[in-house]
């Protein structure tokens, strides 16, 4: 059985592994649509457009990034599951934030279109073969396997939830310090 502790991922995606605890990538992805659906569903109206700190997104602003960064993971996936050899670039999110005008969207169709892509990414990813989930490819340099782009697709809302929870809506205390220990005689 393919686990989500054997796939390829570069190194700056390996978080993104670890924010997600399921072994099975259709039940990482089901479970985790269905935890983000309802983040979705209680963030405050007031909150949509809230950004915690000056130069940052605003939750709109992060899930526009979302869907653009899951469309770009399942494009590789798919690249790679079909045996294609060509090398794929990388994307700069800052510039994709700025130029997809995510403040000038309703709040309904960006979660419509999140939900609308998710089930796309579910119903792809159960439709690959074994063989076609070990495929893999490089992108940006750094070579991934289809499988660990499906981990991705999960880790990476999880991680951007943990975000939304405790930056946007404060919903975890702000993590303390350990205090250095004195050896003071």
């Amino acid at each position: 059985m393919l686990s989500r502790k054997n796939v390829l991922v570069p190194a700056s995606f390996k978080g993104y592994i670890n924010a997600i605890t399921e072994n099975n990538l259709e039940e990482a992805l089901r479970k985790n649509t269905r935890r983000f659906r309802k983040l979705l569903k209680n963030i405050p109206k007031k909150k949509i457009n809230y950004a915690y700190a000056e130069g940052k997104w605003t939750i709109k602003e992060l899930l526009q990034h979302i869907v653009d960064a899951e469309r770009v993971f399942v494009f590789r996936a798919l690249h790679f599951s079909r045996k294609d050899p060509t090398l794929l670039p990388g994307f700069d999110e800052n510039v994709w934030a700025i130029t997809a005008k995510a403040p000038k969207r309703s709040w309904s169709d960006l979660v419509d279109e999140f939900i609308a892509l998710r089930t796309s990414t579910e119903l792809f990813f159960a439709s690959l073969d074994e063989d076609q989930l070990m495929a893999g490819g490089t992108a940006n340099n750094n070579p991934m396997s289809v499988a660990g782009l499906g981990f991705v697709c999960a880790g990476h809302v999880a991680h951007h939830m943990n975000i939304i929870k405790e930056r946007y809506l404060g919903e975890y205390p702000a993590r303390k310090k350990k205090a250095k220990k004195s050896y003071e005689p």
